[in-house]
């Protein structure tokens, strides 16, 4: 997209709460049971079925609002959002419009260094629908089926003010959004099951104006790669269309994960379109502030305080201090080590390092973590104290994710002791000069770093065991008596 041009960017998150059942019946909300099974006459829409309101659910939304900056209303209304689409079995959603949860928050993002804050315009309740199982993409599929598991299950919509100017901005809007949520335990937040979902509204317009250009609506992105490839291709689109003189459609699109484009489903419905209307068999939701109270100090440390106080505390960077607080159990875990070792960076070093890459390579979770803080703050007090050395501690600290055995025993049954007895060192430093002539003669000629070399022959022979620094300093002496 040209220079001259910038994109405005609303998201509308859709998060599915973690609740037992459902919004409005007791049928079961877990994920990856038998297609429609978790269903009864309430979530069908059957006929003479009344909806009862989920109070875990309202609980949730409210702590939600409240670690988004949001005031909540001391009174909202559930409405009938009309559509006919074949996952919705009612013909109708029951979700909020003019009378909302919550409004006017605010979540604070950082990118490259740089802070900006994304107003939030809402937070409301709603149910969600069924799922469509399409043959391949919905632009391509012959035909496609139902799951009504879904239909029901507590939904929440956080829509955010037209803020975000940049796919790198989207990215760590969701990421921070991700993360408040998983903190308070409100979501699990797993993209891969549709617990999170995000529709994004994007327009372009000429730097310095403040005219809103013509936008579209990008359905049902379920990933952050999604997100951010999708804005930078439909900024490009629009952009190539008014350079020709074409004019932009307000409509809703589908992003192709496959060949990477935005396809046009239907033109986009404004609010009258779907004639909302007070839900007849629901009361009003009366929230007073004892209510308020009650939830937010149930609340825990939200991710923007604790990275606050890993920097102050621990002297931590930005970056540090960002990627340990990602995910709650991160920060735990890290809190847990520090309570038994005292140098936070190198806790950050092995924790965002060796751990987060073995977690992955395992296909585990946080909640998996076959790790304890003890078992790494044992083997970091391990290689303070000489007892082995940092190429051995990454053998050490795979064994005991491996195996969950201790860092003690592990070196003690496999014989990983660092060798630091001088005399023991002596002998296989004046070997190892006496097998390599030509290193010790570039050495002598200036090459001072050809002498790293013959440390790692040192270390080969020791298998790893070696003390590196009393190696270097042996073999600095042997080669000034040569």
């Amino acid at each position: 997209m040209n220079e001259q041009y910038e994109s405005v960017i609303g998201l509308e998150v859709h998060v599915e709460m973690k609740t037992n059942s459902k919004m409005f019946c007791a049928c079961s909300a877990e994920f990856g049971a038998e297609p429609n099974t978790n269903v009864c006459p309430v979530c069908l829409g059957l006929p003479g079925a009344l909806p009862v309101l989920n109070k875990k659910a309202v609980d949730f939304a409210i702590q939600t609002a409240i670690a988004l900056q949001c005031r909540v209303a001391p009174s909202s209304q559930f409405a009938r959002k009309n559509y006919f689409y074949p996952d919705l079995a009612k013909g109708y959603q029951i979700s909020q419009y003019d009378l909302p949860l919550a409004k006017n928050g605010l979540l604070s993002i950082a990118t490259d260094e740089e802070d900006h804050d994304i107003r939030i315009n809402r937070v409301h309740l709603e149910e969600d629908a069924g799922k469509l199982i399409h043959i391949g993409t919905i632009s391509t599929s012959p035909y496609s089926m139902v799951d009504y598991n879904r239909s029901g299950v507590p939904l929440m919509e956080i829509v955010s003010e037209p803020d975000i100017r940049t796919a790198e901005q989207a990215r760590a809007y969701l990421e921070k959004l991700k993360a408040v949520l998983q903190f308070i335990g409100v979501s699990d937040c797993k993209m891969e099951e549709g617990s999170l979902r995000c529709d994004a509204n994007i327009s372009i317009r000429k730097i310095g104006s403040s005219e809103f250009g013509t936008k579209a609506e990008i359905k049902n992105l379920n990933s952050f790669r999604s997100v951010a490839k999708s804005i930078e291709y439909e900024a490009d689109r629009q952009y190539e269309l008014l350079e020709k003189g074409t004019a932009l459609e307000q409509e809703t699109r589908t992003w192709d994960e496959t060949k990477e484009v935005t396809m046009t489903l239907r033109s986009k419905e404004e609010a009258h379109d779907y004639r909302y209307f007070p839900d007849p068999d629901l009361v009003a939701i009366e929230v007073d502030e004892s209510w308020i109270k009650g939830l937010e100090s149930k609340l825990p440390e939200l991710p923007a305080a604790r990275q606050k106080r890993f920097m102050e505390k621990y002297g931590l960077g930005r970056y540090d201090a960002k990627m340990l607080t990602a995910h709650p159990q991160t920060g735990v875990f890290f809190d847990e080590v520090m309570k038994q070792y005292s140098n936070g960076k190198a806790v950050s070093n092995w924790i965002v390092g060796d751990l987060m890459r073995c977690l992955n390579e395992a296909g585990l979770g946080w909640e998996e973590n076959p790790l304890k803080p003890e078992q790494l703050a044992g083997m970091l007090k391990m290689l303070d104290e000489g007892v082995i050395s940092g190429k051995i501690a990454k053998t050490v600290f795979l064994d005991m994710f491996e195996s969950g055995k201790n860092a003690e025993d592990i070196i003690e049954a496999k014989g990983l002791k660092q060798i630091s007895d001088k005399s023991v060192l002596e002998e296989i430093v004046e070997t190892v000069v006496e097998e390599n002539p030509k290193t010790v003669a570039d050495v002598k000629s200036g090459k001072t770093k050809a002498a790293q070399y013959l440390v790692g022959q040192v270390m080969k022979v020791t298998k790893g065991k070696a003390n590196p620094g009393l190696v270097k300093e042996l073999i600095e002496k042997e080669l000034e008596n040569k």
